[in-house]
């Protein structure tokens, strides 16, 4: 049961020269959209904003509207302690369970770190994490 523990993440392209990420980060205050996580990716033409935003399937909407390129993604995300060897737990379920991890990122706020991540199965991954006692961050929680 996946019950809002499968997050959808934007993906914003942003061409890789100077003045870009400022146009983007001024779409995002026009249409009010409020990150609450984000990494940027880069590559020798354009970066990859992944966002964790309030309303995905309204900011969706409204960056297309506006003619920025997004794309939306599954993404899972699971708490984890601000301490060693945190990530091995999840990473080790994940490992045994043929669950592959494409990539991830981590947010270290002041309740607890958490770790947003695309894996190549999220149902399965949930229900792993589950299994594992692993708490989850649901839609709701972001």
């Amino acid at each position: 049961m996946t019950d809002g523990s499968i997050i959808t993440q934007l993906s914003i392209f942003v061409n890789n020269e100077p003045g870009r990420l400022a146009y983007i980060a001024s779409v995002l205050k026009e249409c009010d959209i409020n990150m609450h996580a984000f990494n940027l990716a880069e590559s020798a033409d354009f970066g990859i904003l992944r966002a964790i935003v309030d309303d995905p399937e309204g900011a969706y909407e409204k960056l297309k509207a506006k003619g920025v390129i997004v794309r939306k993604t599954d993404v899972i995300c699971v708490s984890i302690e601000d301490t060693p060897g945190a990530l091995f737990k999840a990473a080790d379920a994940f490992g045994k369970a043929g669950i592959n991890i494409e990539y991830g990122y981590a947010y270290s706020g002041r309740k607890e770190s958490v770790f947003y991540m695309r894996v190549n199965d999220p149902v399965k991954a949930v229900q792993v994490l589950e299994d594992s006692g692993i708490r989850l961050v649901t839609s709701g929680e972001v």
